[in-house]
Protein backbone atom coordinates (compact mmCIF):
# COMPACT_ATOMS: atom_id res chain seq x y z
CA UNK A 1 0.00 0.00 0.00
CA UNK A 2 1.59 3.16 -0.87
CA UNK A 3 2.96 5.86 1.56
CA UNK A 4 0.23 8.63 0.94
CA UNK A 5 -2.14 9.40 -1.62
CA UNK A 6 -0.34 12.17 -3.62
CA UNK A 7 3.42 13.18 -3.79
CA UNK A 8 3.52 16.64 -4.89
CA UNK A 9 7.14 17.87 -6.28
CA UNK A 10 7.45 21.69 -5.34
CA UNK A 11 5.88 24.92 -3.19
CA UNK A 12 5.41 27.50 -4.82
CA UNK A 13 1.64 29.10 -5.72
CA UNK A 14 0.83 25.73 -7.43
CA UNK A 15 2.61 22.96 -5.33
CA UNK A 16 0.87 25.29 -2.25
CA UNK A 17 -2.44 25.40 -3.53
CA UNK A 18 -2.68 21.49 -4.76
CA UNK A 19 -1.81 20.36 -0.89
CA UNK A 20 -4.96 22.72 -0.16
CA UNK A 21 -6.97 21.00 -3.43
CA UNK A 22 -6.02 17.85 -2.58
CA UNK A 23 -6.55 17.46 1.03
CA UNK A 24 -10.24 19.38 1.17
CA UNK A 25 -10.99 16.17 -1.38
CA UNK A 26 -9.56 13.84 1.11
CA UNK A 27 -6.44 12.76 -0.36
CA UNK A 28 -3.74 12.11 1.77
CA UNK A 29 -0.62 14.55 0.40
CA UNK A 30 2.80 15.29 0.89
CA UNK A 31 4.82 18.10 -0.79
CA UNK A 32 8.65 18.35 -0.80
CA UNK A 33 10.19 21.89 -1.47
CA UNK A 34 13.92 22.24 -2.40
CA UNK A 35 14.43 26.14 -0.71
CA UNK A 36 14.21 26.34 2.74
CA UNK A 37 10.81 28.37 2.68
CA UNK A 38 7.91 28.43 0.15
CA UNK A 39 7.22 30.57 -2.71
CA UNK A 40 9.07 28.76 -5.61
CA UNK A 41 10.35 31.31 -7.70
CA UNK A 42 8.80 34.19 -5.24
CA UNK A 43 10.93 32.00 -2.67
CA UNK A 44 14.41 32.09 -4.57
CA UNK A 45 13.83 35.16 -6.91
CA UNK A 46 14.82 37.64 -4.07
CA UNK A 47 16.99 40.17 -5.95
CA UNK A 48 16.35 44.25 -5.83
CA UNK A 49 13.63 45.28 -7.35
CA UNK A 50 12.08 41.97 -7.63
CA UNK A 51 7.98 42.48 -8.92
CA UNK A 52 5.24 40.68 -10.50
CA UNK A 53 4.38 42.21 -13.30
CA UNK A 54 0.59 41.33 -13.29
CA UNK A 55 -1.39 43.30 -11.16
CA UNK A 56 -1.98 42.45 -7.27
CA UNK A 57 -5.83 41.74 -7.96
CA UNK A 58 -5.40 39.25 -10.26
CA UNK A 59 -1.57 37.33 -8.78
CA UNK A 60 -3.42 35.72 -5.58
CA UNK A 61 -5.76 32.87 -5.41
CA UNK A 62 -9.37 32.88 -6.20
CA UNK A 63 -10.51 30.13 -3.82
CA UNK A 64 -11.22 31.35 -1.13
CA UNK A 65 -13.71 34.46 -0.55
CA UNK A 66 -13.07 34.74 3.05
CA UNK A 67 -9.26 34.60 1.32
CA UNK A 68 -10.11 37.85 -1.12
CA UNK A 69 -11.47 39.91 2.09
CA UNK A 70 -9.47 39.41 4.19
CA UNK A 71 -6.10 40.16 2.18
CA UNK A 72 -5.15 43.48 1.18
CA UNK A 73 -2.17 44.41 -1.27
CA UNK A 74 -0.46 47.65 -1.01
CA UNK A 75 0.52 48.27 -4.57
CA UNK A 76 -1.18 47.69 -7.72
CA UNK A 77 2.29 45.93 -8.69
CA UNK A 78 3.01 43.40 -5.58
CA UNK A 79 7.26 43.37 -5.06
CA UNK A 80 8.83 39.82 -3.92
CA UNK A 81 8.26 40.61 -0.35
CA UNK A 82 4.75 41.10 -0.05
CA UNK A 83 3.86 38.24 -1.89
CA UNK A 84 5.87 35.72 -0.27
CA UNK A 85 4.11 37.53 2.94
CA UNK A 86 0.72 36.43 1.19
CA UNK A 87 2.29 32.99 0.51
CA UNK A 88 2.68 32.36 4.50
CA UNK A 89 -0.28 34.01 5.13
CA UNK A 90 -2.23 31.09 2.86
CA UNK A 91 -0.33 28.35 4.23
CA UNK A 92 -0.83 29.51 8.12
CA UNK A 93 -4.52 30.41 7.59
CA UNK A 94 -5.10 26.49 5.79
CA UNK A 95 -2.66 24.56 8.35
CA UNK A 96 -0.68 23.75 5.28
CA UNK A 97 2.62 23.36 6.68
CA UNK A 98 2.51 19.91 8.25
CA UNK A 99 2.14 18.59 4.50
CA UNK A 100 5.08 20.33 3.39
CA UNK A 101 8.59 19.16 3.66
CA UNK A 102 11.42 22.07 3.08
CA UNK A 103 15.10 21.57 2.21
CA UNK A 104 14.05 18.56 0.14
CA UNK A 105 15.02 18.28 -3.47
CA UNK A 106 12.48 15.43 -5.28
CA UNK A 107 15.70 13.54 -7.07
CA UNK A 108 13.90 11.01 -9.11
CA UNK A 109 10.43 9.05 -9.68
CA UNK A 110 9.66 6.08 -10.75
CA UNK A 111 6.55 4.15 -12.14
CA UNK A 112 6.21 0.53 -10.94
CA UNK A 113 3.38 -0.75 -13.09
CA UNK A 114 2.66 -3.94 -11.26
CA UNK A 115 2.33 -1.95 -7.84
CA UNK A 116 0.35 0.53 -9.55
CA UNK A 117 2.26 3.69 -7.74
CA UNK A 118 5.31 6.10 -7.90
CA UNK A 119 8.29 5.78 -6.18
CA UNK A 120 9.58 9.21 -5.09
CA UNK A 121 13.02 9.52 -3.49
CA UNK A 122 14.50 13.04 -2.64
CA UNK A 123 18.20 14.32 -2.47
CA UNK A 124 18.34 12.86 1.51
CA UNK A 125 17.72 9.47 -0.27
CA UNK A 126 14.36 8.88 1.61
CA UNK A 127 11.67 7.58 -0.60
CA UNK A 128 8.05 7.51 -0.30
CA UNK A 129 5.40 5.66 -2.81
CA UNK A 130 1.94 7.12 -3.81
CA UNK A 131 -0.42 6.83 -6.07
CA UNK A 132 0.33 9.47 -7.96
CA UNK A 133 2.82 12.29 -8.44
CA UNK A 134 1.97 15.88 -9.24
CA UNK A 135 5.12 17.87 -10.50
CA UNK A 136 4.27 21.51 -9.52
CA UNK A 137 8.10 22.47 -10.69
CA UNK A 138 7.30 25.37 -12.24
CA UNK A 139 8.09 26.90 -15.43
CA UNK A 140 10.87 29.20 -14.33
CA UNK A 141 12.62 27.51 -12.13
CA UNK A 142 15.71 26.06 -13.66
CA UNK A 143 18.08 28.73 -13.96
CA UNK A 144 21.68 29.29 -16.06
CA UNK A 145 24.66 30.49 -16.18
CA UNK A 146 26.25 31.46 -19.47
CA UNK A 147 29.56 29.33 -19.88
CA UNK A 148 31.38 32.27 -19.91
CA UNK A 149 35.71 30.93 -20.36
CA UNK A 150 37.31 32.27 -16.94
CA UNK A 151 34.72 33.31 -14.83
CA UNK A 152 36.01 30.92 -11.70
CA UNK A 153 38.97 32.89 -12.11
CA UNK A 154 37.18 36.21 -11.54
CA UNK A 155 38.35 37.66 -8.10
CA UNK A 156 35.05 39.62 -7.30
CA UNK A 157 32.02 38.04 -6.00
CA UNK A 158 29.14 37.20 -9.13
CA UNK A 159 25.76 36.54 -8.77
CA UNK A 160 22.57 34.79 -10.27
CA UNK A 161 19.58 36.86 -9.82
CA UNK A 162 17.50 33.37 -9.46
CA UNK A 163 19.58 32.53 -6.35
CA UNK A 164 20.18 35.77 -4.50
CA UNK A 165 21.57 36.35 -0.96
CA UNK A 166 19.23 36.54 1.15
CA UNK A 167 21.20 38.88 3.68
CA UNK A 168 21.32 41.21 0.38
CA UNK A 169 24.46 42.65 -1.46
CA UNK A 170 25.76 46.45 -1.21
CA UNK A 171 27.12 47.27 -3.99
CA UNK A 172 28.03 51.00 -2.88
CA UNK A 173 31.03 52.03 -4.60
CA UNK A 174 31.35 49.13 -6.62
CA UNK A 175 31.82 48.50 -10.31
CA UNK A 176 29.06 46.10 -11.34
CA UNK A 177 28.56 44.58 -14.75
CA UNK A 178 25.51 43.06 -15.64
CA UNK A 179 24.88 40.64 -18.24
CA UNK A 180 21.12 40.27 -19.37
CA UNK A 181 18.67 43.04 -20.33
CA UNK A 182 15.66 40.33 -20.18
CA UNK A 183 12.77 41.31 -17.64
CA UNK A 184 14.69 40.15 -14.48
CA UNK A 185 17.74 42.62 -15.88
CA UNK A 186 15.43 45.55 -16.54
CA UNK A 187 14.42 45.32 -13.18
CA UNK A 188 17.54 45.28 -11.07
CA UNK A 189 19.97 47.52 -13.29
CA UNK A 190 18.36 50.84 -11.60
CA UNK A 191 18.57 49.30 -8.15
CA UNK A 192 22.27 48.51 -9.39
CA UNK A 193 22.41 51.85 -10.46
CA UNK A 194 21.31 54.32 -8.17
CA UNK A 195 24.33 52.81 -5.80
CA UNK A 196 27.51 51.51 -7.89
CA UNK A 197 30.04 53.76 -9.02
CA UNK A 198 29.83 51.92 -12.37
CA UNK A 199 27.06 49.98 -14.04
CA UNK A 200 28.16 48.15 -17.16
CA UNK A 201 24.62 46.94 -18.89
CA UNK A 202 26.20 44.16 -21.56
CA UNK A 203 23.14 43.47 -23.75
CA UNK A 204 22.72 40.86 -26.56
CA UNK A 205 19.70 41.91 -27.71
CA UNK A 206 17.30 44.90 -26.22
CA UNK A 207 13.76 44.24 -24.92
CA UNK A 208 10.77 46.08 -25.39
CA UNK A 209 9.65 47.79 -21.93
CA UNK A 210 6.31 49.83 -20.90
CA UNK A 211 6.13 51.28 -18.18
CA UNK A 212 4.18 49.83 -15.13
CA UNK A 213 3.29 52.87 -13.51
CA UNK A 214 3.21 51.32 -9.90
CA UNK A 215 1.17 52.83 -7.20
CA UNK A 216 0.49 52.45 -3.74
CA UNK A 217 -3.78 51.26 -3.63
CA UNK A 218 -5.74 53.20 -2.33
CA UNK A 219 -8.02 52.12 0.29
CA UNK A 220 -11.39 53.17 -0.98
CA UNK A 221 -10.60 51.51 -4.08
CA UNK A 222 -9.46 48.86 -2.35
CA UNK A 223 -12.87 48.54 -0.29
CA UNK A 224 -14.93 49.16 -4.07
CA UNK A 225 -12.98 46.66 -5.56
CA UNK A 226 -13.59 44.30 -3.12
CA UNK A 227 -17.35 44.35 -3.58
CA UNK A 228 -17.40 42.77 -7.02
CA UNK A 229 -14.33 40.44 -6.78
CA UNK A 230 -15.96 37.38 -7.31
CA UNK A 231 -17.85 38.25 -10.46
CA UNK A 232 -14.31 40.01 -11.65
CA UNK A 233 -13.00 36.81 -10.73
CA UNK A 234 -15.83 35.30 -13.23
CA UNK A 235 -15.10 37.00 -15.97
CA UNK A 236 -10.93 36.34 -15.99
CA UNK A 237 -11.71 32.58 -15.92
CA UNK A 238 -13.44 33.20 -19.43
CA UNK A 239 -11.02 35.66 -20.59
CA UNK A 240 -8.28 35.31 -22.87
CA UNK A 241 -5.41 36.49 -20.88
CA UNK A 242 -6.79 35.05 -17.35
CA UNK A 243 -7.07 39.00 -17.08
CA UNK A 244 -9.83 40.82 -17.82
CA UNK A 245 -8.06 43.34 -20.71
CA UNK A 246 -10.47 45.87 -21.94
CA UNK A 247 -9.74 46.46 -26.12
CA UNK A 248 -11.30 48.08 -28.42
CA UNK A 249 -12.44 45.28 -30.39
CA UNK A 250 -10.80 46.31 -34.00
CA UNK A 251 -7.67 45.86 -35.92
CA UNK A 252 -4.79 48.79 -35.95
CA UNK A 253 -4.93 48.79 -39.42
CA UNK A 254 -8.48 49.79 -39.67
CA UNK A 255 -8.11 52.87 -37.56
CA UNK A 256 -6.70 56.40 -39.03
CA UNK A 257 -2.67 56.48 -37.43
CA UNK A 258 -3.74 59.54 -35.15
CA UNK A 259 -6.07 57.50 -33.65
CA UNK A 260 -4.04 54.48 -32.63
CA UNK A 261 -1.32 56.77 -31.32
CA UNK A 262 -3.40 58.12 -29.11
CA UNK A 263 -4.95 55.09 -27.68
CA UNK A 264 -1.70 53.71 -27.36
CA UNK A 265 -0.48 56.97 -25.30
CA UNK A 266 -3.62 56.89 -22.98
CA UNK A 267 -2.31 53.03 -22.63
CA UNK A 268 1.55 53.92 -22.17
CA UNK A 269 0.21 56.51 -19.52
CA UNK A 270 -1.74 54.19 -17.78
CA UNK A 271 1.33 51.98 -17.49
CA UNK A 272 0.80 47.44 -17.62
CA UNK A 273 1.44 45.09 -20.38
CA UNK A 274 -1.83 43.22 -20.80
CA UNK A 275 -3.63 46.34 -21.75
CA UNK A 276 -1.01 47.79 -24.03
CA UNK A 277 -1.19 44.45 -25.96
CA UNK A 278 -4.42 43.76 -25.25
CA UNK A 279 -5.89 47.22 -27.49
CA UNK A 280 -5.91 46.10 -30.57
CA UNK A 281 -6.99 42.18 -32.04
CA UNK A 282 -4.13 42.51 -34.71
CA UNK A 283 -0.75 43.22 -32.36
CA UNK A 284 0.45 39.74 -32.20
CA UNK A 285 -1.06 38.35 -35.29
CA UNK A 286 0.09 41.40 -38.01
CA UNK A 287 2.77 42.31 -38.73
CA UNK A 288 2.37 45.50 -39.99
CA UNK A 289 0.27 46.26 -37.61
CA UNK A 290 2.78 44.84 -34.71
CA UNK A 291 5.11 47.38 -36.46
CA UNK A 292 2.82 50.44 -35.57
CA UNK A 293 3.06 49.34 -31.83
CA UNK A 294 6.43 48.21 -32.21
CA UNK A 295 7.66 52.17 -33.87
CA UNK A 296 5.87 53.77 -30.96
CA UNK A 297 7.62 52.09 -28.20
CA UNK A 298 10.67 52.91 -30.03
CA UNK A 299 9.67 56.56 -29.89
CA UNK A 300 9.40 56.76 -26.69
CA UNK A 301 13.07 55.21 -25.48
CA UNK A 302 14.24 57.73 -28.50
CA UNK A 303 12.47 60.52 -26.09
CA UNK A 304 13.63 59.26 -22.97
CA UNK A 305 17.33 58.78 -23.78
CA UNK A 306 18.94 61.45 -24.32
CA UNK A 307 21.99 59.90 -26.18
CA UNK A 308 20.98 58.98 -30.13
CA UNK A 309 23.62 56.33 -30.34
CA UNK A 310 22.73 54.82 -26.92
CA UNK A 311 18.79 55.18 -27.64
CA UNK A 312 19.35 53.58 -31.09
CA UNK A 313 20.68 50.47 -29.17
CA UNK A 314 18.25 50.03 -26.80
CA UNK A 315 15.67 50.40 -30.01
CA UNK A 316 14.38 46.75 -30.38
CA UNK A 317 14.93 45.07 -33.90
CA UNK A 318 14.70 42.26 -35.64
CA UNK A 319 11.53 40.52 -33.98
CA UNK A 320 7.81 41.32 -33.21
CA UNK A 321 6.45 43.39 -29.98
CA UNK A 322 5.45 40.66 -27.25
CA UNK A 323 6.66 37.76 -28.88
CA UNK A 324 10.00 37.61 -26.51
CA UNK A 325 8.08 38.57 -22.52
CA UNK A 326 7.09 42.11 -22.68
CA UNK A 327 8.82 43.67 -19.99
CA UNK A 328 7.71 46.50 -17.22
CA UNK A 329 9.81 49.41 -15.75
CA UNK A 330 9.12 53.15 -15.11
CA UNK A 331 13.15 54.05 -15.07
CA UNK A 332 14.75 51.21 -17.19
CA UNK A 333 15.01 53.34 -20.38
CA UNK A 334 16.16 57.11 -18.13
CA UNK A 335 18.58 54.96 -15.99
CA UNK A 336 21.14 55.54 -19.22
CA UNK A 337 20.97 59.11 -18.60
CA UNK A 338 23.41 58.54 -15.70
CA UNK A 339 26.64 59.29 -16.19
CA UNK A 340 27.39 55.97 -13.51
CA UNK A 341 26.03 54.03 -16.53
CA UNK A 342 27.37 52.27 -19.88
CA UNK A 343 25.25 50.73 -22.16
CA UNK A 344 28.14 47.95 -23.93
CA UNK A 345 26.79 46.09 -26.97
CA UNK A 346 27.60 42.69 -27.37
CA UNK A 347 25.63 42.02 -30.51
CA UNK A 348 28.58 43.50 -32.44
CA UNK A 349 31.22 42.66 -30.05
CA UNK A 350 30.28 39.56 -27.87
CA UNK A 351 32.04 38.77 -24.76
CA UNK A 352 34.90 36.73 -24.71
CA UNK A 353 36.11 36.08 -21.56
CA UNK A 354 36.46 36.75 -17.79
CA UNK A 355 38.96 37.32 -16.60
CA UNK A 356 40.25 37.89 -12.42
CA UNK A 357 39.61 41.83 -13.07
CA UNK A 358 36.46 41.78 -14.99
CA UNK A 359 35.44 41.53 -18.67
CA UNK A 360 36.45 41.32 -22.01
CA UNK A 361 34.19 41.30 -24.92
CA UNK A 362 35.87 41.59 -29.02
CA UNK A 363 36.13 45.46 -28.60
CA UNK A 364 37.24 46.29 -25.10
CA UNK A 365 37.89 45.41 -21.62
CA UNK A 366 35.74 46.04 -18.29
CA UNK A 367 37.61 46.21 -14.86
CA UNK A 368 34.59 45.34 -12.47
CA UNK A 369 34.62 44.49 -9.16
CA UNK A 370 31.04 42.60 -9.27
CA UNK A 371 29.53 40.44 -11.66
CA UNK A 372 25.44 40.09 -11.84
CA UNK A 373 23.77 37.27 -14.39
CA UNK A 374 20.25 37.86 -15.43
CA UNK A 375 20.13 35.34 -17.52
CA UNK A 376 16.98 33.62 -17.17
CA UNK A 377 15.68 29.67 -17.12
CA UNK A 378 15.67 26.82 -18.80
CA UNK A 379 12.39 27.76 -19.23
CA UNK A 380 8.79 25.41 -19.20
CA UNK A 381 10.75 21.80 -19.59
CA UNK A 382 14.13 22.41 -17.04
CA UNK A 383 12.65 22.07 -13.77
CA UNK A 384 10.54 18.92 -14.99
CA UNK A 385 13.79 17.15 -16.53
CA UNK A 386 15.54 17.87 -13.47
CA UNK A 387 13.70 15.03 -11.89
CA UNK A 388 14.79 11.84 -13.15
CA UNK A 389 11.58 10.79 -14.19
CA UNK A 390 10.57 6.93 -15.84
CA UNK A 391 7.19 5.62 -16.58
CA UNK A 392 6.44 2.47 -17.91
CA UNK A 393 9.19 0.14 -19.06
CA UNK A 394 11.70 2.65 -17.55
CA UNK A 395 10.66 5.24 -20.19
CA UNK A 396 12.10 8.71 -19.20
CA UNK A 397 10.69 12.13 -19.71
CA UNK A 398 14.12 12.83 -21.18
CA UNK A 399 13.57 10.50 -24.01
CA UNK A 400 9.99 11.32 -24.31
CA UNK A 401 11.03 15.19 -24.57
CA UNK A 402 14.20 14.61 -26.68
CA UNK A 403 12.87 17.13 -29.76
CA UNK A 404 10.97 19.19 -27.85
CA UNK A 405 8.15 18.63 -24.98
CA UNK A 406 5.30 17.04 -25.73
CA UNK A 407 1.84 16.57 -23.66
CA UNK A 408 -1.85 16.14 -23.38
CA UNK A 409 -3.38 19.80 -23.16
CA UNK A 410 -0.16 20.73 -20.79
CA UNK A 411 -1.24 17.69 -17.90
CA UNK A 412 -0.75 14.79 -19.17
CA UNK A 413 2.52 12.66 -20.93
CA UNK A 414 2.04 9.60 -22.51
CA UNK A 415 3.51 6.05 -20.82
CA UNK A 416 3.61 8.56 -17.57
CA UNK A 417 0.75 6.87 -15.32
CA UNK A 418 -1.16 8.97 -12.56
CA UNK A 419 1.40 11.76 -13.41
CA UNK A 420 -0.10 15.31 -13.84
CA UNK A 421 2.07 18.21 -14.82
CA UNK A 422 0.74 21.87 -13.34
CA UNK A 423 0.81 24.40 -16.16
CA UNK A 424 3.09 22.00 -18.13
CA UNK A 425 4.03 22.51 -21.48
CA UNK A 426 1.57 22.60 -23.88
CA UNK A 427 -1.04 24.53 -21.35
CA UNK A 428 -1.12 28.82 -22.10
CA UNK A 429 0.67 29.20 -18.43
CA UNK A 430 3.31 31.58 -19.23
CA UNK A 431 1.00 33.42 -21.33
CA UNK A 432 -1.52 34.14 -18.83
CA UNK A 433 -2.19 35.12 -15.46
CA UNK A 434 -0.60 32.24 -14.11
CA UNK A 435 -2.49 31.97 -10.89
CA UNK A 436 -5.93 31.74 -12.65
CA UNK A 437 -4.27 29.09 -14.79
CA UNK A 438 -2.59 26.90 -11.33
CA UNK A 439 -5.87 27.17 -10.01
CA UNK A 440 -7.08 25.79 -13.35
CA UNK A 441 -5.17 22.92 -13.47
CA UNK A 442 -4.90 22.02 -10.01
CA UNK A 443 -8.48 21.48 -9.64
CA UNK A 444 -8.63 19.91 -12.92
CA UNK A 445 -6.62 17.21 -11.12
CA UNK A 446 -7.81 17.38 -7.65
CA UNK A 447 -11.20 16.24 -10.13
CA UNK A 448 -9.92 13.33 -11.98
CA UNK A 449 -8.56 12.04 -9.21
CA UNK A 450 -11.16 11.79 -6.97
CA UNK A 451 -13.28 10.64 -10.45
CA UNK A 452 -10.47 7.94 -10.28
CA UNK A 453 -11.00 6.79 -6.68
CA UNK A 454 -15.14 7.11 -6.96
CA UNK A 455 -15.42 4.93 -10.20
CA UNK A 456 -12.92 2.48 -8.89
CA UNK A 457 -10.11 3.49 -11.79
CA UNK A 458 -6.47 2.44 -10.82
CA UNK A 459 -4.39 4.50 -13.49
CA UNK A 460 -4.89 7.38 -16.21
CA UNK A 461 -2.62 8.13 -18.78
CA UNK A 462 -2.55 10.22 -21.59
CA UNK A 463 -2.80 8.65 -25.15
CA UNK A 464 -0.28 9.09 -27.68
CA UNK A 465 -3.20 9.88 -30.34
CA UNK A 466 -4.58 12.48 -28.04
CA UNK A 467 -0.87 14.14 -27.26
CA UNK A 468 0.04 14.53 -31.12
CA UNK A 469 -3.58 15.96 -31.65
CA UNK A 470 -3.34 18.44 -29.23
CA UNK A 471 0.26 19.36 -29.67
CA UNK A 472 -1.05 19.56 -33.52
CA UNK A 473 -3.64 22.08 -32.43
CA UNK A 474 -1.01 24.21 -30.47
CA UNK A 475 1.10 24.58 -33.14
CA UNK A 476 -1.15 25.20 -35.49
CA UNK A 477 -2.44 28.41 -33.34
CA UNK A 478 0.98 29.21 -32.58
CA UNK A 479 2.04 29.18 -36.35
CA UNK A 480 -0.77 31.75 -36.78
CA UNK A 481 0.33 34.43 -34.73
CA UNK A 482 4.09 36.02 -34.73
CA UNK A 483 5.58 34.74 -31.55
CA UNK A 484 8.03 31.95 -33.18
CA UNK A 485 9.18 34.84 -35.44
CA UNK A 486 11.68 35.31 -32.10
CA UNK A 487 14.70 33.66 -30.53
CA UNK A 488 13.26 33.66 -27.30
CA UNK A 489 12.95 31.32 -24.13
CA UNK A 490 9.17 30.60 -25.30
CA UNK A 491 11.13 28.30 -27.87
CA UNK A 492 13.98 27.36 -26.07
CA UNK A 493 16.32 29.63 -28.23
CA UNK A 494 18.52 31.04 -25.03
CA UNK A 495 19.64 27.33 -23.79
CA UNK A 496 22.68 26.11 -26.00
CA UNK A 497 21.67 22.64 -27.86
CA UNK A 498 17.77 22.73 -26.91
CA UNK A 499 15.08 21.49 -29.70
CA UNK A 500 13.39 25.09 -30.77
CA UNK A 501 9.69 24.18 -30.53
CA UNK A 502 6.62 26.29 -29.03
CA UNK A 503 4.98 24.34 -27.39
CA UNK A 504 2.67 27.22 -25.16
CA UNK A 505 -0.61 27.12 -26.00
CA UNK A 506 -2.26 30.55 -27.55
CA UNK A 507 -5.48 29.66 -27.85
CA UNK A 508 -6.70 31.21 -24.35
CA UNK A 509 -7.27 30.68 -21.15
CA UNK A 510 -11.34 30.95 -21.32
CA UNK A 511 -11.19 28.35 -24.61
CA UNK A 512 -8.37 26.14 -23.08
CA UNK A 513 -10.95 25.88 -19.51
CA UNK A 514 -13.83 24.89 -21.94
CA UNK A 515 -11.07 22.34 -24.01
CA UNK A 516 -10.12 20.47 -19.99
CA UNK A 517 -14.08 20.89 -19.06
CA UNK A 518 -14.88 19.06 -22.31
CA UNK A 519 -12.64 16.15 -21.85
CA UNK A 520 -13.54 15.62 -18.17
CA UNK A 521 -17.36 15.90 -19.24
CA UNK A 522 -16.39 12.92 -21.89
CA UNK A 523 -15.25 10.66 -19.00
CA UNK A 524 -11.52 11.72 -19.09
CA UNK A 525 -11.21 11.81 -23.44
CA UNK A 526 -8.00 11.07 -24.67
CA UNK A 527 -6.90 9.19 -21.47
CA UNK A 528 -6.77 5.34 -20.80
CA UNK A 529 -8.26 4.39 -17.67
CA UNK A 530 -7.82 0.97 -16.24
Amino acid sequence: MADVDVVVAGAGFSGIYAVYALREAGLTVRAFEAGDGIGGTWFWNSYPGARCDVESKDYSYSFSPELEQEWSWSERYPAQPEILRYLHHVADRFGLWPYIQLNTRVTSASWDSAAGEWTVTTDAGAAVTARYFVSAVGALSQFQVPALPGLEEFEGPWYHTSRWPKEGVDFTGKRVGLVGTGSTGIQIAPEIAAVADQLYVFQRTANFAVPNRNRPWEAAEWSAFKSRYRDYRAEARESFLGVPVPGTGRPVLSEPLEDVQRLFMARWKAGGGMPFLGAYTDVLVSEPANDVVAEFMRDRIRETVTDPAVAELLCPRGYPVGAKRLCQSDDYYAMFNRDNVTLVDIRSAPIESVYPGGVKTAADSYELDALVFATGFDALTGAQLAIDTRGVNEATLGDAWAAGARTYLGIGVPAFPNMFLITGPGSPAVFSNVVLSIEQHVEWVRDCIVWLRDHGHATIEATVAAQDAWMSHVTEVANGTLFPRADSWYVGANIPGKPRVFTSYLGGCGPYRAKCDAVAAAGYEGFAVS
